[in-house]
């Protein structure tokens, strides 16, 4: 059975009204799951907030007491992101959701999502993007200490690069961190370049795909396949982590890819094909997108593949008029990873 983490919550994780992340998202997902009958493939569980051990073992002690005195006071955590009141506890119920999703797949399920996860913006003590704590760090540092995991593999297919969560393992050998975003020198957070490697142990294991603005479908498709598996199957990880973001649609307001809905449907199924093959654990984390109705159609040909259910949602597709731009970028990240991996 397939577990899904969900608390009503959720839905408070809203920065406002003129803000791009605003909190219906997660009840609006659940609910489209519901209409379209896929709720019945798995179980929906209220996850508890994670408790401060749990976000220590990740971010800073000083770190933390700045987010519970903006959540008692409000105010902004950057400039970007504003810090409402209660935010701390509402962050809490986030990194629970994904710290249980992950337990659970200790124990008795292969696929773990959770809609609200992914805040890959967090590092150890500091943050913006909309991001407080890195509930993708807690989670693995979690099971590693509870369940003795030793290798994770995290593929992040959000639009902005995967920074705050660069920033924590760029050092470990034990986690393998495979971010595809948008180019860095075009958006936010302004980082994730092909030389962005790892330092240390870590060298190797930080592998950064950026694409140029108006990539599509197809430099998508053709990425995965040229880089992911072979280096998935190579690293062999105890545990994958998939941060799902679908703001890579061509109707996001904060981003320029040209994605439509059918691509999230290939994507997800090679990244549960990639588990199958290799540790039988996926969590899966719903990360950004800020197109809500776009998003929420996103999100459940993700679950359709996930679960092997349902009738995707399609789109005409858009033509990739960048694939060339993209080909020249895979071939000069495989060159630089052929020092370190079989590619």
């Amino acid at each position: 059975m397939i577990k899904f983490y969900y608390h009503e919550r959720y839905n408070e994780y809203d920065l406002g009204e003129d803000h791009p992340l605003i909190g219906d998202k997660p009840r609006k997902t659940l609910n489209f799951l519901r209409e379209k009958g896929l709720d019945r493939y798995f179980e929906i569980i209220e996850p508890a907030p994670c408790d401060e051990r749990d976000l220590e073992r990740v971010h800073t002690r000083e770190y933390i007491d700045k987010i519970k005195f903006l959540s008692r006071i409000g105010g902004y955590l950057a400039v970007d992101t504003p810090a409402p009141k209660g935010i701390f506890e509402i962050a809490s119920i986030a990194c629970g959701g994904s710290k249980e999703g992950a337990e659970s797949l200790m124990k008795d399920c292969k696929i773990a999502m959770n809609p609200l996860g992914g805040f890959h913006h967090a590092s150890r003590d500091k943050s913006s993007g909309f991001c407080f704590f890195n509930d993708i760090a807690v989670a693995i540092e979690y099971v590693r200490e509870k369940y003795n995991i030793k290798k994770v593999a995290i593929i992040d297919l959000d639009v902005h690069h995967a920074n705050g969560t660069q920033e924590i393992y760029y050092r470990d050998p034990d986690v393998l961190l495979i971010s595809f975003h948008q180019d860095g020198r075009t958006l936010y957070p302004g980082s994730g370049f092909i030389e962005e490697l790892g330092e240390g142990d870590g060298e190797g294991y930080t592998i950064n795909l950026p694409f140029v603005p108006g990539s599509g479908n197809q430099s998508y498709i053709e990425a995965f396949d040229e880089i992911v598996p072979d280096i998935i199957f190579q690293f062999k990880p105890e545990m994958i982590v998939y941060q799902s973001g679908v703001d890579t649609h061509h109707t996001d307001p904060l981003a320029d890819m040209l994605l439509t809905y059918q691509a999230y449907h290939m994507l997800a199924s090679r990244i549960k094909k990639l588990s199958e093959k290799t540790c039988k654990k996926l969590l899966v984390l719903f990360g950004g997108g800020y197109n809500s109705e776009a998003s929420v159609k996103s999100y459940y040909n993700i679950v359709c593949a996930l679960t092997g259910k349902g009738k995707i949602i399609t789109e005409e597709e858009i033509p990739d008029t960048k694939i060339e731009i993209t080909r020249e970028r895979i071939n000069k990240l495989k060159e630089v990873l052929s020092w370190y991996w079989s590619v």
